[in-house]
């Protein structure tokens, strides 16, 4: 598994937009807005490495503050044009996070790589940083993140139960998991359709885009191999998570699980 993400690291991006028809950014955002952080909330986003989710945290965190600003100084009315406008400039250029910060996790180097090659091309450096780590032995303390995620990295785990503990483990009390990740597809002929397309697309795009068919032709058969929706929350709740639910998108080729440590 290591070696398929570290051949793919640099063309993982173009890939996903070409195996999902770019669908993957709006399974992504949907993602956060359920995460729905607010200013201060601390992240741990695993197998995170180019940084899709951290990303799209800090824009929707800063995008809160920006509101929060805006609400607080309209309702003082009776401050000059100066005052608003000094208290308006050191809000936003000191604490446009709200100290939140979101820490990438991820097993290879190469996905880190990219991902700060990324951050630094998109101008992200703010409440962000990097760790390289393994999701069945996270390198943080016990009660340390608001929130959990992974996104399309579970099923990579080699011990998807000793990745749920260590969620468990490093969230604190009131702490949320959120796992985005493709699933089974309930309806029978949209099932057939999908793995037609899986099997006999996705590996020739992967040959022609990233001069690789094994790799993805691993990554259709993990999905494949992949707990289904129901297995994988009872799974979540045995790791110790209340509250587990999920929502299935595009009819459950992917699908959001939800849990929380009570």
């Amino acid at each position: 598994v290591y070696q398929v993400f570290e051949n793919v690291a640099k063309k993982y991006d173009v890939m996903n937009d070409s195996m999902t028809l770019g669908i993957h950014r709006v399974w992504k955002d949907i993602l956060v807005h359920k995460m729905n952080p607010c200013p201060g909330t601390l992240l741990l986003d695993v197998a995170g490495g180019t940084g899709d989710i951290a990303f799209r945290f800090i824009n929707y965190v800063r995008s809160v503050q920006q509101r929060q600003l805006q609400r607080k100084l309209k309702h003082h009315q009776n401050l000059s044009w100066q005052e608003i406008f000094e208290s308006y400039q050191n809000d936003k250029f000191n604490n446009s996070l709200g100290d939140s910060q979101v820490v990438v996790c991820d097993i290879n180097r190469e996905m880190l790589k990219v991902g700060k090659q990324k951050a630094q091309h998109l101008g992200y450096s703010e409440g962000l940083s990097w760790v390289l780590g393994n999701a069945e032995e996270l390198p943080f303390d016990d009660d340390k993140f608001d929130v959990y995620t992974i996104a399309f990295g579970i099923r990579n785990v080699t011990r998807i139960d000793l990745a749920l503990q260590e969620a468990y483990r490093v969230l604190k009390p009131g702490g949320r998991f959120l796992c985005l990740e493709f699933s089974h597809v309930s309806n029978p002929l949209l099932s057939r359709l999908y793995d037609l397309y899986s099997f006999q697309v996705i590996p020739v795009l992967g040959e022609v885009i990233a001069g690789d068919w094994r790799s993805y032709q691993y990554l259709v058969e993990s999905i494949r191999q992949f707990p289904p929706q129901e297995e994988l929350k009872a799974m979540i709740e045995d790791a110790g998570f209340f509250k587990v639910d999920y929502e299935n998108l595009n009819f459950g080729i992917v699908a959001i699980h939800s849990g929380f440590k009570l």
